[in-house]
């Protein structure tokens, strides 16, 4: 009987062993705003549907694409593309999943409701220094700022607003990441910065109109809210994970996938491909108006 007893739960075990050597694990490494955007949901709905788990892992777009480049992590996330030197093309790729917007934010307590694309480059210039200046109260102005040049925000704002990736920006004020960023202005109600509205969202905030138009799903789809830019997927094409890694890139833009970026509030790539050719249209005009 002991026996018996013995064998079937030898067999049992034996059944499972397939299922666990099986089982698989993808590393993400990547910005914060492209986590709290669609990953968190994501990898979320995909082990739900394929058992396949994904680890997540922040620390910036620049540290994603570095991650990735060196093999480091299957994936990275990024909210921009690749800058002159970096990440070779024969060994990443960049795959666009959603559409985001950039955001002004203020404390909740700030008066303020609207900014002017024109305010922001005066604002990003230095030349803005009370609150007066944006028809706000007389009281000191401190702009906060990611550090270096080619982080996912900062980078985007010199592209989108600019056009000059090399300018250079007041450094009284200065966040290595937007989390701490967006915590100086929850905390000072003279504090103004920019970052990703999907993370702004979840954040106890005032998210500023530009040109008096609210950055909400539609006038991003449209276009309309000037400031949108692409959410990316990188992905290791020498990773051993290689094909689940384009199963997971396929689940992202299948219908389940872009619901879920849907439901975060956040625009799916390709239901808003006209924005590349937009947005096109938008750098030439800053490139023009910062000339001016």
């Amino acid at each position: 009987m002991n026996n018996t007893c013995q064998r079937i739960g030898l067999i049992t075990i034996l059944c499972f062993l397939p299922t666990l050597s099986n089982a698989l694990t993808l590393t993400w490494v990547g910005c914060g705003i492209t986590k709290k955007a669609f990953m968190q949901e994501l990898v979320i709905a995909y082990k739900k549907s394929t058992g396949v788990d994904i680890v997540l892992e922040g620390g910036g777009a620049t540290k994603g694409i570095k991650s990735t480049t060196e093999h480091k992590a299957d994936m990275g996330g990024s909210c921009r593309y690749r800058v002159k030197g970096e990440a070779p093309d024969s060994q990443i790729t960049f795959n666009p999943v959603a559409w985001d917007a950039l955001v002004a934010i203020v404390n909740k307590d700030n008066p303020i409701e609207s900014i002017s694309m024109e305010q922001l480059r005066e604002l990003y210039r230095g030349e803005i220094k009370n609150w007066e200046q944006l028809n706000g109260q007389d009281m000191p102005l401190a702009l906060a700022v990611r550090s270096g040049k080619i982080s996912g925000v900062g980078l985007t704002i010199r592209q989108l607003i600019f056009n000059d990736p090399d300018m250079d920006f007041p450094q009284n004020n200065v966040y290595k990441s937007s989390g701490p960023l967006e915590e100086a202005i929850e905390n000072n109600i003279n504090t103004i910065g920019m970052t990703g509205i999907s993370s702004a969202r979840k954040r106890n905030l005032k998210i500023l109109k530009l040109d008096g138009k609210d950055p909400n799903f539609d006038n991003i789809k449209s276009g309309n809210y000037l400031l949108y830019r692409p959410l990316y997927l990188v992905i290791d094409k020498q990773s051993k994970n290689a094909t689940e890694l384009k199963k997971f890139l396929g689940f992202a833009h299948s219908k389940t996938g872009r619901d879920i970026i849907r439901q975060n509030g956040v625009v799916p790539y390709l239901e808003a491909l006209s924005l590349s050719i937009k947005q096109q249209t938008q750098w030439k005009k800053a490139r023009k108006q910062n000339s001016e």
